[in-house]
C-alpha cells in the first residue's frame, strides 16, 4: 500500500465508514462512468463537485471523494476501496478469500469453501470472491492472504508430467508400456496438496530484480519460484516487501505475477562427475557434453570451518613459477591474492599454477566472473592442451550473464570445492576476478535501493569477500585433512593498491603477489614486484630444499632494484657496483618464465643454487635463458638421480649442493670447450 492510498484509507476509517457505504460508492462509479469524468475534470468547479458528491454518495464517503477529486486521484478509488475493505475485515475478524474455478460454484459448494476458510484462519466470518478461469481445466484454487491452496486439474497434470519426466530421465530405456505404468502409478498415488503454499505478488520487476509483496515468513537467501518457472533468491527483506534477484530472464514475470516459497536455500549439485566439465553459477553444464549426474547437493552459502577445525598451513602448493615458489611460497589452505593492473599476467599465473598440479592429487576449480565467453573458451582450450582438465572444474558466469549469477558464482564454486575438501582431498580455487564480483554486488545492492557507501559500494561489501575467502582452509586430520587453497584475483586501476576493494581483500588474505605494469612492459614476465609482494605464511609453506636453495634471493633482488634506481643516471661506476648490478640483472633474467612452462622443484633448486653462488655471472644476459634450459636438460639427462632425490625427499643437504655446483662447473667447462 503506497502512502497516497494509505492516507485516503485512514480518512475513510476516521469517518466511521462501513463496508456497505464503500460498496454503494463503488456501485455509483461502476454504473455511472460520467461521475468519474466530472470529479476528475479541472473545468468543473469545486463547489459543483461538492454538490454532486453530496447528492450521490453516502455521508461517510463524501469527504474522502472530495479530497481525491481535489488531487485528481479519483480514478484510484477502487484501489482505496479494496484496501479499506480489507482493513475493515481485519478489524472485524473477517477472512478474505479469492476462489478461482472453471464454473460458478453452487451455494452448497460455496458454503463448504467458506467453512474451509473459517477453519484455516480461525476467523469469525469470511468473504469469498469468485473468479472464473477456464485454463484450470477443473478443480479450484483458494487464495487466502499469502497462502495458496491449489486443487486444480491443471496443477495436478503439471505435477504428473514433472514426476514422469524425472523418472523417465533416470531410465536408460523407456518404452510406451513403461511410460503408461509410470503414469498410472502417479495418478493412483497423486494427492492434492492439503497444506497451503505461501505465495506473494510481484509489485515490480526489472534489471534482474523483483520486488514482491507478501511472503512474510520467507528467510534471507531462500529460493523463490515465479509462476513463469524462473527462480530467484531473496536478498532484501523489509516490513511489507521482499527484494529478490532473478536467476534467469524476467520474461513472463509482470506486476501481479505470483511467487511461491521453495523452503530451500540456494545450492548447487556436486560430485566427482563435475571434474573436467564447464558449468554455470547454478551448477548446470554449459559445455555441450550432456547432463552431469550429481552425488550431493550443497548450499552455496556455508559457514567457514571453525578455529578448532583448522590445521596450520605447512604443506606447500607449488605453482611451478620460480619467482613465487622461491620468495612467496603458497601453502595448502592459504589464501594468496594476485593483484595488479589489467593485462599484467594475473590469469597466466593462476593458469600455470593449475597446470603444475598435474599428478599431485589436487582438484582445481577455475571460477570466471564477468569475463567474455571467448576468453573462458580459450582458457579451457589451453587447459585441455596441457591435460589439466582431467582434474579441473570450470565454474563460469560470463559478462553477458545477469549480475545475480555473477554474484553467486564464487560461492557456488566454493561449495563444489568444499565437497572435495570434506572428502579429504586438496583443492585449488581461482577467483578471476573479485573486482568484477564486487561490481556485480554493487549493481544488485543499488537496484535493491540499499544505501551506497564509499565508491557507491554497499556497507557490507567487506563481508561479501570475507565470508567467501574464510571458507578456504586446511582441515584437521580428524575431519579428513582436506584443504582449499584460494587464489583470488583483484584488478587495480593505475597500480592503486590503496583503493577500496583491493585494501579490503588484502586485509582478508594471507599475502599478495603484486604484478607491476612497468616490469611487465619492460619484458619481465611474470612481473612480480618483490617489494610489495609477500606471503604471510612464509617458510612454513616451503620445502626445506627450496628454503635452503633460495637463500638470500629476495634480499639480493631488493638491493638490486634499489641500486638500479640510484645508478640509472650515473656514468662512472666502480667495479663492485657493476658486478652487483650484473648479478641482479642476471637474477631478474632467470626469474623470467614463459607461459605454460611451470618448473619442477628440482629444476628450481638447481637454478637457484647456481644463481645464488654466482655460477652464471659470466653468461651474457641475452643468452642466460637459453643457457638455463640447456643446463636443466643436462641435469635431467645426465644426473637424473639428483633431480629425483630432490623431488622425493624435498631436502637439499650439503653434499647434494656441492654435487650440483660441481656438475654446473663441469657443464660450464664443456660448454666453453665446445
Amino acid at each position: 500500500m503506497n502512502n497516497s492510498v494509505k492516507y485516503y484509507v485512514d480518512l475513510l476509517l476516521e469517518s466511521n465508514v462501513s463496508a456497505n457505504d464503500i460498496e454503494k460508492a463503488k456501485a455509483i462509479f461502476a454504473s455511472a462512468p460520467e461521475v468519474t469524468e466530472i470529479l476528475d475534470s479541472a473545468e468543473v468547479t469545486q463547489s459543483e463537485k461538492q454538490t454532486a458528491v453530496s447528492e450521490l454518495f453516502p455521508a461517510p464517503v463524501r469527504e474522502t471523494v472530495l479530497r481525491m477529486s481535489e488531487s485528481f486521484d479519483i480514478r484510484s478509488f477502487d484501489e482505496v476501496a479494496a484496501a479499506c475493505l480489507s482493513e475493515l475485515n481485519r478489524r472485524s475478524n473477517t477472512a478474505e478469500a479469492v476462489i478461482t474455478c472453471v464454473t460458478e460454484p453452487s451455494a452448497e459448494q460455496l458454503e463448504g469453501l467458506k467453512q474451509f476458510v473459517l477453519k484455516e484462519t480461525g476467523a469469525a466470518d469470511a468473504v469469498l470472491t469468485v473468479k472464473k478461469d477456464a485454463s484450470l481445466l477443473g478443480g479450484f484454487i483458494i487464495e487466502l492472504g499469502d497462502k495458496l491452496y491449489d486443487r486444480s486439474l491443471k496443477s495436478k497434470l503439471a505435477k504428473i508430467k514433472e514426476e514422469l519426466t524425472a523418472k523417465a530421465g533416470k531410465t536408460t530405456e523407456v518404452d510406451a508400456g513403461g511410460i503408461i505404468s509410470i503414469l498410472k502409478e502417479d495418478i493412483k498415488d497423486f494427492e492434492f496438496v492439503t497444506k497451503g503454499e505461501e505465495v506473494g505478488t510481484v509489485l515490480s520487476v526489472g534489471d534482474g530484480i523483483a520486488t514482491i509483496h507478501g511472503l512474510h515468513s520467507v528467510v534471507y537467501g531462500e529460493i523463490v519460484i515465479f509462476d513463469s518457472g524462473v527462480k530467484g533468491m531473496v536478498q532484501d527483506i523489509r516490513r511489507d516487501t521482499v527484494g529478490c534477484i532473478l536467476f534467469g530472464t524476467d520474461e513472463g514475470i509482470t506486476s501481479g505475477s505470483k511467487v511461491k516459497r521453495s523452503y530451500k536455500k540456494a545450492g548447487v549439485p556436486v560430485g566427482e562427475n563435475f571434474i573436467g566439465r564447464v558449468v554455470n553459477a547454478l551448477g548446470e553444464p554449459i559445455d555441450g557434453l550432456g547432463e552431469i549426474p550429481a552425488e550431493d547437493y550443497r548450499l552455496v552459502e556455508q559457514p567457514a570451518p571453525s578455529i578448532v577445525d583448522r590445521k596450520s598451513v605447512s604443506e606447500p602448493l607449488e605453482t611451478g613459477i620460480l619467482a613465487i615458489d622461491s620468495m612467496f611460497p603458497i601453502g595448502r589452505g592459504q589464501r594468496e591474492l594476485i593483484i595488479g593492473d589489467r593485462q599484467t599476467g594475473k590469469t597466466s599465473i593462476a593458469l600455470d599454477t593449475i597446470i603444475n598440479q598435474k599428478g599431485k592429487n589436487c582438484i582445481c576449480i577455475y571460477n570466471a566472473i564477468g569475463q567474455k565467453a571467448s576468453t573462458v573458451a580459450k582458457l579451457v582450450s589451453d587447459l585441455k592442451k596441457h591435460g589439466a582438465m582431467d582434474y579441473t572444474i570450470v565454474v563460469c558466469s560470463t559478462a553477458s550473464d545477469p549480475a545475480s549469477l555473477q554474484y553467486i558464482s564464487p560461492y557456488s564454486a566454493t561449495a563444489i570445492a568444499e565437497y572435495f575438501m570434506y572428502k579429504g582431498q586438496d583443492c585449488l580455487i581461482v577467483y578471476d576476478d573479485l573486482s568484477k564480483h564486487a561490481v556485480a554486488y554493487r549493481a544488485i545492492s543499488l537496484l535493491l535501493e540499499r544505501p551506497p557507501g564509499r565508491e557507491a559500494y554497499p556497507g557490507d561489501v567487506f563481508y561479501l569477500h570475507s565470508r567467501l575467502l574464510e571458507r578456504s582452509s586446511r582441515l584437521t586430520p580428524e575431519l579428513g585433512g582436506g584443504s582449499i587453497t584460494a587464489l583470488p584475483i583483484i584488478e587495480t586501476q593505475a597500480g592503486d593498491v590503496s583503493a577500496y576493494i583491493p585494501t579490503n581483500v588484502i586485509s582478508i588474505t594471507d599475502g599478495q603477489i603484486y604484478l607491476e605494469s612497468d616490469l611487465f612492459f619492460s619484458g619481465q614476465r611474470p612481473a612480480v614486484n618483490v617489494g610489495l609482494s609477500v606471503s604471510r605464511v612464509g617458510g612454513a609453506a616451503q620445502t626445506k630444499a627450496m628454503k635452503k636453495a633460495a637463500g638470500s634471493l629476495r634480499v639480493d633482488l631488493a638491493q638490486y632494484r634499489e641500486m638500479e634506481v640510484f645508478t640509472q643516471f650515473s656514468s662512472d661506476l666502480d667495479e663492485d657496483t657493476k658486478a652487483q648490478l650484473a648479478y641482479g640483472a642476471g637474477l631478474m633474467e632467470l626469474l623470467k618464465q614463459p607461459l605454460g612452462r611451470p618448473m619442477t622443484l628440482s629444476e628450481q633448486v638447481v637454478t637457484l643454487v647456481g644463481a645464488i653462488n654466482k655460477k652464471f655471472i659470466h653468461i651474457k644476459k641475452s643468452q642466460l635463458k637459453a643457457y638455463q634450459y640447456k643446463l636443466l636438460e643436462y641435469f635431467n639427462d645426465t644426473h637424473s638421480h639428483i633431480m629425483s632425490d630432490i623431488e622425493h625427499d624435498k631436502v637439499l643437504d650439503d653434499d647434494t649442493k656441492k654435487d650440483i655446483l660441481r656438475f654446473i662447473d663441469v657443464f660450464n667447462n664443456n660448454s666453453e670447450a665446445k
